[in-house]
């Protein structure tokens, strides 16, 4: 049995990278840069990848770590307010039902770092519990916690409730918000 060639894999994992990217960062020149320095990173080290292991997790963990590093060392700088014109040149258009895109965005970014970080490797990315708890470093337990705070969150902000039917046809927000006290008709 052929195994696949792990540079191909990961050229083909770009798009899942620059999206859990931008969700750690926020901002797309900065999620380009994390993604940069990242790929180097994997490029460079791709004789340590395991075959027969999840590539796309250890990409992301590459991209966790690299995050985490340079968030350390902007604590003590003062940020750089960017993004705030490119934001205003493209418009997205309005997400279906009662959940607006923009709104769920606004929503999502104002929770902690963690609770998005599990979101996105749970709920957009499809990865296991115990997938992501390794990536993060943490225990599954807390992987859980964090996503059940989150949704608990992004429930309260967007005003969702059980007796509240929501029509998502977006599957990335759908698997982020979805849960049983939250009904979703599809």
């Amino acid at each position: 049995m052929e195994t696949e060639d792990p540079k191909e894999v990961l050229i083909a994992s770009i798009p899942d990278m620059r999206g859990f990217a931008r969700s750690l960062t926020r901002n797309r020149a900065a999620a380009d840069d994390l993604m940069q320095e990242a790929l180097l990173k994997a490029w460079k080290n791709i004789e340590s990848y395991k075959p027969g292991t999840n590539m796309k997790a250890w990409l992301f963990t590459i991209i966790r770590n690299t995050y985490y590093t340079h968030h350390q060392k902007m604590k003590r700088e003062v940020p750089d307010v960017e993004g705030a014109f490119s934001d205003k040149l493209a418009v997205k258009p309005d997400h279906d039902g009662r959940l607006h895109l923009r709104d769920f965005r606004q929503a999502f970014e104002t929770l902690p770092v963690e609770q998005r970080e599990a979101l996105v490797l749970v709920g957009v990315q499809g990865f296991s519990y115990e997938e992501a708890a390794e990536m993060a470093g943490v225990k599954i337990g807390t992987i859980k916690s964090r996503i059940n705070r989150a949704r608990d969150r992004l429930a309260d902000m967007l005003e969702l409730s059980g007796e509240t039917a929501m029509e998502l046809t977006d599957s990335s927000t759908l698997s982020v918000v979805q849960r049983d006290h939250i009904l979703v008709d599809k």
